[in-house]
């Protein structure tokens, strides 16, 4: 017969005589064990102190960046605004040059074409005559003119100055080609604080100052060269900066003073 457990010695209950480990388990309430594993992933005093090192650092470089561009948007917006008035004048010029008529050609009432130097050195100053057909044609009584003109460029003292220290660039018109008298010009203003300007004629080897077809100089130019420094409120230094340059080919016809002759 069996024996009763009871009854059973220790030896007999583990016959190999090993002895049971019971590993203890403590059971902890949820919220305890949320609390501890949260304050384990927790970031330290220097982990945050460091975060906020490389953030500032950041912040500061993309700043530096955003004002650069904004300097440069608004350099970029400053050139413009100044170039806008030079660009303007020189379709004026363009346009009154590739319209110019040789003397004594086609039209009877085109005159000569002169270019002369008024002042040399650093504020230099020509003057730049000519005969145009960009005349304006309408049925106004009052202005009963054709589309031959004459106009000239200069640079002259502002009447009342403002700012700067250059002058004012004027483009005069003549349309009474058949008066008697000298007549009033129309006078536009083209461009304001001029430090300088420059007509150069090109007569197919070389550039030349000054041409005058009443003279030697019986046809007009093959090219016009025209150079202007306009000074700014940003560099007081007006030397440094390259002028506004632009040539402008001319449609040229000989005159000479040969007759034809009939054989008999």
């Amino acid at each position: 017969m069996k024996k009763s457990e009871s009854r059973m010695t220790k030896s007999e209950r583990n016959p190999n005589n090993e002895t049971r480990k019971v590993s203890s388990v403590v059971l902890l309430p949820v919220s305890l064990s949320f609390v501890i594993r949260r304050s384990s992933s927790a970031f330290t005093l220097m982990e945050m102190m460091l975060a906020l090192v490389v953030s500032s650092i950041v912040l500061a470089g993309i700043g530096g960046v955003f004002y650069s561009a904004i300097r440069l948007r608004d350099r970029t917006a400053a050139m413009l605004d100044e170039s806008i008035p030079v660009h303007q004048a020189l379709v004026f010029l363009r346009r009154d040059l590739q319209n110019a008529l040789p003397p004594a050609g086609t039209y009877a009432l085109a005159g000569d074409f002169k270019s002369e130097q008024l002042s040399g050195g650093i504020g230099q100053n020509f003057r730049l005559q000519f005969f145009t057909s960009t005349g304006i044609i309408n049925d106004n009584p009052n202005t009963p003119w054709g589309e031959i003109q004459e106009v000239s460029y200069e640079l002259r003292d502002p009447l009342s100055r403002t700012g700067g220290t250059g002058r004012e660039l004027i483009r005069s018109i003549y349309r009474n080609l058949l008066a008697t008298a000298i007549p009033e010009p129309e006078e536009q203003f083209l461009l304001g604080n001029v430090q300088s300007l420059e007509f150069s004629c090109y007569d197919g080897y070389d550039w030349r100052d000054s041409w005058d077809t009443s003279l030697s100089n019986t046809n007009l130019p093959s090219a016009i060269r025209v150079r202007i420094q306009v000074g700014t409120d940003r560099n007081p230094d007006n030397r440094s900066q390259q002028p506004f340059e632009m040539i402008v080919p001319l449609v040229t016809q000989s005159r000479t003073n040969q007759t034809q002759t009939s054989s008999q």
